[in-house]
């Protein structure tokens, strides 16, 4: 069976239906671009045809192009790339031109056949970019529904027609947030904003187009045209209440198509659009400092294309997608932030036991971690029994549930039936009785052993042989800890990143003892509440902390040798950091890392490479500047906590050397800095796949995401320039750029890790 199938009724309408067998979104593939060609234009040659409807045979209408096909379309374009990929994104445009122009007269803009889409639910990339080539959009009345363009999240933007027909349908300011934020909008927020034309009740849905197809035609006159309203005043009786309204039109023709069109807002050469196009560069700017090729190019198909008839400008726009879809950084991001994201989220390396779906979850310690963890427990539907040491601070713990509930009210995304269930999932009590019955711990109290180890002891008294017990610490080893265990079998490490509601990623510790069954039940329990996990082995800092804290510490270390702040700060923003490093610390807090480095430095002795570092952290706790929580640290804050800019009185201590280095030296610091510590990390057994160690770097602490990762950047630059890197950093900065075995021996093979690791993946 073909992904797109026609009807071809009585009343003269042919129904487009898109069902992808098997798939529980239809999602475009390559294989059925001409099929929904071909019917088109049986259904535009067919005189008994008036008009046709797309919509879909599932509750939603489309996720988008497929992905995969997206990241291999390179590989697969033939011996000249870029011209392949160029072609085959004109023959995508020529099915949607089609679509649009309806076998109107090219040159009277008069006939065709009017050309209706039908959304029953979700519709992104390709989903929304095909009923944009259509005359008019309806969509159901679906508050579940995501109707958008989110292309930019992954590294592309929306390249067969989308970013062409949406900037020229809203203008470029109304357009900017769909296409540059990948913004999402339910039914009727789309239809506010100009998206689509129409939401109706579901179960009007196709009739509604139907109706708007024959009379548009002319085949009914509009005034014996029932329109139904949103909502029926009685569901049962389709016939209550009707209310009519012109529907039809007698020209299909878009306002890109007519002579005289005028973009919305002001095309480039007209001072107000001219100073929208300034306004929307200095926005993408600001946001992506320049680092994410996508958000570039796509601002240059919507100026350029602005410039020139619509047909040369989706050209341009073909143009710039080839460019991107050529530029290792999209695949790159597609595959981590899409594939592999998605083959962790599944279980990709799940042990393989019985299903271990958690019923009710223990959680010890409710401060801000152990409230966060209750939070996404309870709206996953697991039953939640939150415990602390006194009944007022259990209380506590349970109403950063009601605060988050109470916000998503005002904000009409929850409602008091929502929020009273999710709060009767959650028993906050002192009582350690009540941990009776569940099959995971998950304990969350202060940063100690000891602490850790008498909790432990108390759980255990209560709960059953077959209770899991996951420690959350992002610093202590889990193999130290199960030490407290009377079942290490059973024990495990779960890390999750504050603020928990926020962050997407759970790091789940083995220890040298921990069993299968354990790491099954952390994988569900990060599946249940929508997470993404990776699994690392117990060492120093697991995976995460273990990248970021080099990271942390090259910025710090930098003050020291008199490199000026504001570049430290601004090389690592221009890499495409989240945050530079000296705001990180402001951010974690400067008396956390004084405690990881007295830490650190008790557990190394004299292999702590980290003095000068310490110097610098050291001397700002002494000033009590602690960072933001102190509203003094690295930066300046005013008496709301915004930061005011970089703290002058640095430099009275540090002061700024009259020589300072290049930018790339600063930012190869940086980089390198996290890079190397997760190759070292795989070379040591920590990561056991390559693509945790990416999609955790992403996720985790914001590596780069244009880059897809620390071990896809070494793809990008080479695995033998970064070795050349490394001597060069070592032998200037120091031995902790020193290249690791396995990456100078990759490096004298020419080899990448993608390949490497994949085929050895294959071979298992």
């Amino acid at each position: 069976m073909t992904d797109f199938t026609m009807n071809k009724g009585a009343d003269g309408v042919a129904i487009i239906t898109w069902d992808v067998q098997g798939k529980s979104m239809n999602v475009m593939s390559m294989e059925a671009w001409p099929v929904l060609d071909g019917l088109v234009d049986d259904a535009l040659a067919d005189d008994a045809v008036k008009g046709i409807v797309i919509t879909s045979g599932k509750d939603t209408f489309a996720g988008g192009m497929d992905l995969n096909i997206i990241a291999k379309m390179k590989e697969s374009a033939g011996d000249n790339p870029a011209k392949g990929l160029f072609d085959g994104l004109m023959g995508m445009h020529a099915v949607l031109r089609k679509i649009e122009r309806a076998g109107m007269d090219p040159k009277t803009n008069k006939g065709g056949k009017p050309i209706a889409a039908a959304l029953p639910g979700t519709a992104l990339g390709i989903g929304l970019e095909i009923p944009l080539a259509c005359h008019r959009i309806f969509a159901a009345d679906n508050a579940k529904a995501k109707i958008g363009l989110p292309e930019i999240m992954v590294g592309i933007f929306p390249g067969a027609g989308g970013t062409t027909r949406l900037s020229r349908k809203l203008g470029a300011m109304g357009a900017s947030p769909l296409l540059l934020e990948g913004k999402l909008n339910d039914p009727k927020k789309a239809k506010a904003a100009g998206v689509i034309d129409e939401v109706v009740a579901p179960e009007n849905l196709v009739a509604r187009a139907t109706q708007w197809v024959l009379a548009t035609a002319g085949a009914i006159p509009n005034e014996e045209i029932p329109v139904y309203p949103l909502q029926l005043s009685d569901p049962k009786d389709p016939d209550s209440d009707p209310v009519t309204m012109p529907m039809g039109s007698d020209k299909i023709v878009k306002p890109w198509d007519e002579k005289g069109y005028k973009m919305p807002g002001g095309a480039p050469y007209h001072p107000a659009g001219f100073m929208t196009f300034v306004g929307a560069s200095a926005m993408v700017n600001g946001k992506t400092q320049g680092a994410f090729p996508a958000a570039k190019a796509l601002l240059s198909a919507v100026y350029e294309g602005a410039l020139v008839p619509f047909d040369t400008a989706l050209k341009i726009e073909a143009r710039w997608f080839t460019n991107i879809l050529m530029n290792p950084s999209s695949s790159a991001m597609i595959r981590s932030l899409f594939i592999n994201k998605e083959a962790l989220e599944k279980g990709a390396n799940r042990p393989d036991v019985a299903d271990q779906k958690v019923k009710k979850v223990g959680i010890i310690g409710a401060g801000m971690m152990g409230a966060g963890i209750a939070l996404v427990s309870a709206l996953a539907g697991i039953q939640v029994v939150l415990i602390d040491s006194t009944q007022d601070a259990a209380d506590k713990g349970k109403s950063y549930t009601t605060s988050y509930m109470d916000k998503g009210i005002s904000r009409k995304k929850a409602t008091e039936e929502k929020k009273e269930a999710v709060l009767g999932l959650i028993n906050a009590t002192t009582d350690y009785a009540a941990l009776s019955g569940c099959d995971l711990i998950v304990e969350a109290v202060f940063e100690d052993v000891g602490v850790k180890a008498e909790v432990t002891k108390k759980v255990q008294a209560v709960v059953g042989p077959d209770c899991i017990f996951a420690t959350n610490t992002s610093t202590l080893p889990i193999t130290e800890l199960a030490k407290a265990s009377n079942d290490a079998e059973k024990f495990i490490g779960i890390h999750f990143f504050s603020p928990v509601d926020k962050m997407l990623l759970v790091e789940i510790i083995k220890g040298k003892e921990t069993g299968t069954v354990a790491v099954a039940k952390a994988l569900d329990f990060v599946r249940q509440i929508r997470k993404t996990p990776i699994v690392v082995n117990d060492e120093r800092f697991f995976y995460a902390n273990r990248c970021i804290i080099p990271y942390i510490n090259e910025g710090i270390r930098m003050v020291k040798e008199g490199v000026e702040p504001a570049l430290i700060e601004n090389a690592a923003k221009l890499l495409g950091m989240p945050l530079g490093p000296l705001q990180l610390v402001d951010e974690t807090s400067v008396d956390l890392g004084v405690k990881i480095a007295k830490a650190t430095k008790a557990a190394m002795g004299d292999d702590y490479p980290d003095g000068e570092v310490d110097e610098v952290l050291f001397w700002m706790f002494d000033q009590k500047r602690l960072g933001r929580k102190s509203n003094s640290g690295f930066y300046s804050y005013d008496d709301k906590g915004k930061r005011t800019g970089l703290w002058e009185g640095l430099a009275a201590q540090y002061p700024v050397a009259d020589d300072q280095p290049e930018l790339t030296t600063v930012q190869h610091r940086l980089m390198f800095a996290q890079v190397l510590e997760a190759v070292r990390a795989l070379e040591e057994n920590v990561l056991e796949d390559i693509r945790e160690g990416d999609v955790g770097a992403i996720l985790g602490w914001g590596f780069a995401p244009w880059s897809g990762g620390p071990f896809s950047w070494l793809d990008i630059i080479g695995t033998p320039y970064a070795a050349e890197r490394c001597d060069q950093l070592t032998e200037e900065f120091g031995p902790r750029f020193t290249t690791p075995a396995l990456l100078r021996e990759m490096a004298d093979k020419n080899q990448e890790f993608y390949k490497r690791f994949a085929a050895a993946e294959k071979a298992a």
